[in-house]
């Protein structure tokens, strides 16, 4: 089932394996996926001697694993290939100490603060692109706290669960039979989500006290930027980020990286990664930013993980984050109907109606991936002309079952207390209000800038895009901003890598002239 190039990587990746695993499979005799299940298992398997296959008749398909004959707490009811396949080479890699996301002491404190039973269910697509992010960490928190188990559950091999439950968006998270959370996350979100649920509080017992010459708030490419020139210069540096690559992770293909002709999200995440490591900057991850204090010029973070980390420069990267349109029923309707990524929820809507909203690229692109799947898909523009590229439109304009609408505001979103129904709209033009039947609103109409926890100590525009001048400065000495939670325009990653740097040598400057902290 594995290409040879594939598992010549695995067998690499599990030369060093310290302990011994198993996968134990449980499955029905005549199940439609047994055979690529076993068959996917056993050629990782064939890539160490540490580790095996041990198959079970029984009823479905699932299977656990086990550390040195030992529950890990994990269930994979999937057969996970796509996206799906890093998670289950983690699985075994993060269990041994080794591999990427492994929790720092911090966090670890935090996940084994939970002193109640936690039942925790993934449903997922192994087409969607934000899953093994939030798998991967429900794993971890399963790997490091005996009281959590986790079931990875594959929608399209459990249709009728999915069904039952009413699930029309990936990832789909419920803790102890509740759901919790729906959509891309990270593993500081969905603790808190966690802990918000069983009524628990996290009180670290120990005070962590750090200080940098720089710290980075933000981790794609504005902050990677920022970081690797500021470690160029020598400072100290750390990058505070809930994760590496931020927004870029959840772009499927990047076409316009000059000098790299086509590459994706998670490729560029990775190498950004690679580049820091190159020099001597702590990643602090898995982490936000929830609070600044100015102390006689020194800027003091307060992280989620109870961390005080304290610099005279501060560089803030923390991008944007997709926009809502803040209309009734948009709320109530998410993962019901209502959902962000094509990619990730798209198959849901396969031979229905759907609705796309925004004429941006975004906008543009998810129509063009709906048309695909959808029966019809109807995108509403704000504005009396679409704003995507043309070579988008041009695009759009050649599927029969794409329908347009300009200036058409979006009033709310209707359905019967299960699932998305109607959407209603205003005619801008007539101030007419009509509804539109769908099974599923798309939402695409931009980004907001990540600036809420920085606006009590710098300036914002009214859209909280952070205010700089040409050189990255904000009007707070020693506090620069970068990319798209600035107001420079055209968001784009080239773009905030350039800004990023620019931002960096500005702190180099001020901190030669002794500018950094307000006399």
């Amino acid at each position: 089932m594995l290409e040879q190039a594939l598992k010549d990587q695995v067998r690499s990746l599990f030369a060093n394996l310290q302990n011994s695993y198993s996968f134990v499979v449980t499955v029905a005799n005549d199940h439609k996926s047994k055979n690529d299940l076993v068959s996917l298992l056993q050629d990782v398997a064939s890539c160490s001697d540490k580790v095996e296959v041990i198959v079970k008749s029984g009823t479905g398909l699932s299977f656990t694993i086990l550390k040195n004959n030992n529950t890990t707490n994990v269930t994979f009811r999937a057969v996970p290939t796509g996206h799906e396949f890093t998670t289950l080479l983690l699985a075994i890699l993060n269990q041994d100490g080794i591999g990427k996301n492994l929790p720092d002491e911090v966090l670890s404190e935090r996940i084994k603060n939970i002193d109640q039973k936690l039942e925790l269910k993934s449903y997922i697509s192994l087409s969607c692109t934000n899953c093994p992010d939030v798998v991967q960490a429900l794993n971890i928190m399963a790997f490091n706290n005996p009281l959590i188990s986790h079931e990875i559950i594959d929608g399209s091999i459990n249709q009728q669960e999915v069904d039952n439950l009413g699930i029309q968006a990936v990832p789909t998270v419920f803790a102890n039979g509740k759901q919790l959370h729906v959509g891309r996350s990270s593993i500081i979100e969905l603790i808190s989500k966690i802990e918000d649920q069983l009524g628990t509080e996290f009180k670290p017992t120990v005070k962590v006290n750090k200080e940098y010459d720089v710290v980075v708030v933000g981790g794609g490419p504005a902050g990677a930027s920022a970081a690797i020139y500021s470690a160029r210069k020598g400072f100290k540096v750390a990058v505070v980020a809930e994760k590496i690559g931020g927004q870029v992770t959840e772009t499927v293909d990047i076409e316009n990286m000059i000098s790299v002709p086509k590459t994706t999200g998670n490729k560029l995440s990775g190498n950004l990664m690679e580049h820091l490591n190159e020099y001597p900057i702590d990643i602090l991850e898995n982490r936000m930013v929830e609070k600044l204090e100015l102390e006689n010029g020194i800027k003091k973070l307060t992280s989620s993980l109870g961390e005080t980390i304290s610099t005279p420069a501060l560089i803030i990267a923390t991008g944007a984050s997709w926009r809502k349109l803040g209309v009734p029923g948009e709320n109530e309707y998410i993962g019901s109907g209502v959902a962000f990524c094509t990619h990730c929820d798209g198959p849901f809507y396969k031979g229905k109606k759907v609705v796309v909203i925004g004429g941006g690229n975004s906008g543009l692109e998810a129509a063009i991936d709906l048309s695909s799947i959808a029966s019809e898909v109807t995108v509403l523009e704000f504005m009396d002309t679409l704003k995507g590229d043309q070579i988008l439109q041009d695009k759009l304009a050649t599927m029969s079952n794409v329908n347009i609408i300009t200036n058409a505001q979006t009033l709310g979103i209707d359905g019967d207390g299960q699932k998305v129904t109607d959407l209603k709209f205003k005619d801008r033009t007539t101030d007419k209000e009509e509804v539109i039947s769908t099974d599923g609103v798309f939402v695409q109409i931009g980004l907001k800038a990540n600036s809420s926890v920085f606006t009590d100590v710098v300036e914002t525009n009214r859209m909280g895009e952070i205010e700089i001048d040409a050189s990255c400065r904000t009007k707070q000495p020693g506090i620069y901003a970068a990319g798209d939670v600035s107001v420079v325009p055209y968001k784009q990653i080239v773009i905030a890598m350039g800004e990023g740097s620019k931002a960096a040598l500005s702190a180099f400057e001020d901190q030669i002239k002794g500018k950094l902290i307000a006399n």
